[in-house]
């Protein structure tokens, strides 16, 4: 058998030998005994795998063939369209959250060196609180029903806290709870770190903590549902017996320039206009300059 293998590995080249070559090469093995000997085994074995494996599906088939089939089920259209959908707002979602990454990077380049460190702290932990809040109470805040200033629950005497009683899809959309508050997580995260990037240089780490935690749980939440809830009085704005019925139009908002980006906006103006200009400033009247980004 050693011989048998070294032959092989010998024959190594026949890729490149072409195919009338290598069917006079085969008859020449043909001749040796031991080579043929092998051989047979060889295509006996491939052989008997096959019979088995044909022996087996007949079998299978047999055994079954006579059991009672129900018909198949007919396919909504929901069935096919709400899984996609649930799909697309986690890819979404990823995507929106990875703006935090970006978010991190143009934060630490354009401040100071000395505030790096507390610019990459600040994002990390500033995700970690906002996640648990929106988790806790900014959800139901948001999405929850209530009145048209701020929401709670379903409604009824049951609350969202916590993602209790929710149900497992949200509104009508078909689209599963959890993949949409993801989804709405990182766009809440989104605004608070809209927010950091005015407030570094003029608050410390406490005071990053601080106004990430009244974003995250309270402000961006609560006029959030002014515009998305389902019973926020922007939302419900033109028709009767709401905001401004003589408008015809309730307020729209697709993707958050007014929800996410103008509220951190506001936030940051506000901050920025409190607080002053960032420690150390020196502006060019006073002898300095630009501060310039590392």
């Amino acid at each position: 058998m050693d011989h048998f293998f070294l032959r092989l590995r010998e024959d190594t080249g026949l890729r490149s030998i072409k195919p009338i070559n290598k069917f006079a090469r085969l008859r020449e093995r043909l001749k040796d005994p031991q080579w043929r000997k092998y051989g047979y085994a060889l295509l006996l074995g491939k052989a008997s795998a096959l019979a088995l494996l044909l022996g087996g599906i007949l079998l299978v088939s047999f055994l079954t063939g006579g059991a009672a089939r129900a018909d198949d089920p007919v396919i909504k259209a929901n069935d096919i369209v709400n899984p996609l959908n649930t799909v697309w707002v986690l890819i979404s979602a990823f995507l929106v959250f990875g703006m935090q990454v970006g978010f991190t990077m143009l934060e630490a380049g354009f401040c100071r060196s000395r505030e790096t460190v507390n610019v990459l702290m600040e994002c990390i932990v500033d995700t970690c609180l906002c996640g648990v809040l929106f988790y806790a109470c900014g959800y139901a805040f948001m999405f929850g029903s209530g009145n048209g200033f701020i929401g709670s629950g379903d409604g009824t005497t049951h609350n969202w806290f916590f993602l209790q009683n929710v149900p497992a899809t949200y509104g009508t959309t078909g689209v599963a709870l959890l993949a949409h508050f993801l989804f709405q997580f990182a766009f809440a995260d989104t605004c608070s770190t809209i927010t950091s990037g005015a407030m570094i240089g003029r608050t410390g780490f406490v005071g990053d903590l601080l106004y990430s935690l009244g974003v995250s749980g309270f402000i961006y939440p609560i006029i959030g549902h002014w515009c998305w809830g389902p019973d926020g009085f922007l939302a419900l704005m033109g028709s009767a017996g709401h905001f401004l019925p003589w408008v015809g139009t309730s307020f729209h908002d697709f993707a958050g320039s007014t929800v996410v980006h103008t509220i951190g906006g506001f936030i940051a103006l506000a901050g920025s206009f409190v607080l002053g200009p960032r420690l150390g400033r020196r502006f060019k009247r006073d002898g300095g300059g630009p501060m310039l980004p590392h």
